[in-house]
């Protein structure tokens, strides 16, 4: 397996820390970022193969942040699975309608969170 990058955009530290050794642990290399922002700039500057993308973030909103990776046709493509708080089936339903690959709710499963990105990057 090709070793695939992944940045988990949270703005609690302790879900990024857990959520980056699940990933260290399944052969992946992760990075992060803790606002919508800093995850515009990471994906800029390091071109993830897939985001892992909270919701409610501080400076802009996961979705909002979703929307503009989708409308640009360099991130177009980019996999994105949304993890969240969010639980309604409203919610889902409009995550997956912006465009989201996948939508996970915390509290979560890592082995299913595994399970999920090799399922959305075919590997």
């Amino acid at each position: 397996m090709t070793e695939s990058t992944i940045l988990i955009v949270d703005d609690e530290a302790a879900i990024r820390d857990m959520v980056g050794i699940t990933l260290d642990l399944a052969g992946f290399t992760s990075i992060a970022a803790s606002n919508a922002h800093e995850a515009h700039v990471s994906i800029i500057d390091h071109k993830p193969d897939l985001v892992l993308l909270d919701w409610m973030l501080p400076g802009g909103s996961g979705i909002e942040l979703a929307r503009r990776l989708r409308r640009d046709e360099i991130t177009t493509n980019l996999p994105i699975i949304m993890l969240t708080a969010k639980t309604s089936e409203d919610n889902k339903v409009q995550g997956l309608s912006e465009g989201v690959d996948d939508y996970v709710t915390k509290p979560f499963s890592p082995r299913e969170l595994v399970a999920r990105i090799k399922t959305v990057l075919q590997i």
